[in-house]
């Protein structure tokens, strides 16, 4: 009641109310919103490797998950990993998401944060049959396919052979695409392909399969591992390809990087949760060379995990986003947001408005109260004394404008107290010799 009152009676409060809280209140919306993020967007674009490759497979799945939330993932075709990496780091190619193979970030990553890691690439070499027992020296002066340039193939291979002092004038390097290169393995054209695929890509089941190709393996996998901290040694069980037939007669040690879900540093949160999502849809399940719910894994390789994933691994999807729909979620968390500060500002001047109006109401109260005591003051120390009716009309004026004065019901017993004390002084100034 004292709100209503003050706002109906007192212009001041009325401004305060009426303007002044919704100015601030504005203001407050306009810091928010200038201060955090707008909305996801409904277009992203994901790098993913060529057609046809792991990338661009894991990439479509992608784009089916997210499309069950409203938003539309647009897969760019690129030469591979290296490729991926230059268009992630290119603001102007509207690439935001990618994957990246284990070991071709180098430094040129300063934009980029990581979701993760979410699968293992196993370097495979197959090569003509009857080479495997002659090793990477049996490779000297032949054909050899490494990848395209920008792929992640060709660097690691590269950079695994160098090590073994087998630079690139050993042997003539191919720049040939996984489909390709095993054409021309099959038809013997080259000596041998390397593939940085998964166990279950079409072209290494392929090349697997065919008496014409061998499997050769990198000797010291251990010290590979140990001087490259983003490779993974993984074993190829014996027999796994085709038991039947005695395929792989032995384990197989082979070397495997991990691919990474990367994004960049600007994009939106809960594009990053849905990503998050999705991944652990696709990449959770066991395989070959991983265990149930092993991946994605909260690994930063080479990039920093973003504040997303962190809070992702450690306590799952936002709350508002397990039972709801995507945008549903995401505008009542923007709401809540909004209101947080808005709540802040709003709450404190509520609670002021009263105050303020009981302290212009005593403030009435005691402006009477000072006429009142200027009354006294002036027949107490007058040099003559002055008529009985002149003290008289000088308190009946006075006493008029306390009734005439309007205050709520709960300042009234002050303006009693106030009328009380107003007989008390006219008893005494009368009683004045």
């Amino acid at each position: 009641m004292m709100v209503k009152d003050y706002l109906r009676t007192h212009r001041f409060s009325f401004v305060i109310v009426t303007v002044v809280v919704p100015v601030l209140a504005v203001v407050a919306l306009w810091m928010v919103i200038d201060t955090f993020r707008p909305m996801p967007p409904r277009t992203v674009t994901m790098a993913a490797g060529p057609e046809g490759g792991a990338y661009y497979g894991y990439a479509e799945r992608y784009r089916e998950i997210l499309a069950r939330a409203g938003i539309e993932l647009r897969i760019l075709p690129t030469a591979g990993a290296l490729d991926n990496l230059d268009r992630l780091n290119d603001p102007n190619s509207g690439v935001s998401v990618g994957l990246l193979q284990g070991g071709v970030i180098d430094g040129k990553g300063a934009e980029l944060e990581s979701l993760g890691t979410v699968f293992y690439e196993p370097l495979w070499l197959f090569c003509r049959a009857g080479l495997r027992d002659q090793g990477l020296e049996g490779l000297r002066g032949r054909r050899v396919s490494v990848g395209p340039e920008g792929s992640g193939t060709r660097v690691l291979a590269l950079e695994l052979l160098a090590r073994k002092g087998l630079t690139e004038g050993f042997a003539e390097i191919l720049p040939l695409t996984f489909q390709a290169s095993s054409e021309k393995l099959l038809n013997g054209d080259i000596d041998a392909t390397f593939v940085l695929a998964s166990w279950d890509a079409p072209v290494v089941q392929r090349l697997l399969a065919d008496k014409r190709v061998d499997l050769m393996s990198f000797p010291h996998a251990d010290g590979y591992v140990a001087l490259y901290p983003f490779l993974n040694k993984v074993v190829l069980p014996a027999g796994v390809s085709d038991m039947a037939r005695n395929r792989l007669a032995e384990d197989m040690p082979l070397l495997a990087p991990k691919a990474s879900l990367v994004v960049r540093r600007d994009v939106h949160p809960a594009i990053q949760y849905l990503l998050l999502d999705a991944a652990e849809q696709i990449h959770s399940s066991p395989g070959l060379f991983r265990t149930a719910g092993q991946f994605p894994a909260a690994e930063s390789i080479e990039l920093p995990l973003s504040d997303e994933a962190r809070r992702y691994y450690k306590s799952g999807q936002p709350f508002l986003q397990r039972y709801l729909p995507f945008w549903l979620a995401v505008m009542i968390g923007r709401l809540l947001v909004l209101l947080i500060p808005v709540l802040g500002i709003l709450y404190p001047l509520m609670r002021f408005v009263p105050l303020l109006f009981g302290w212009k109401m005593q403030r009435r109260i005691h402006k009477l109260y000072y006429e009142l005591r200027a009354i006294e003051h002036a027949w107490e120390t007058r040099d003559e004394r002055g008529s009985a009716d002149e003290l008289n009309a000088q308190l009946d004026r006075l006493e008029d404008k306390a009734d005439q004065l309007w205050l709520p019901v709960s300042s009234m017993g002050s303006l009693y107290q106030f009328k009380e004390h107003l007989e008390l002084v006219r008893k005494r100034l009368a009683a004045l010799p």
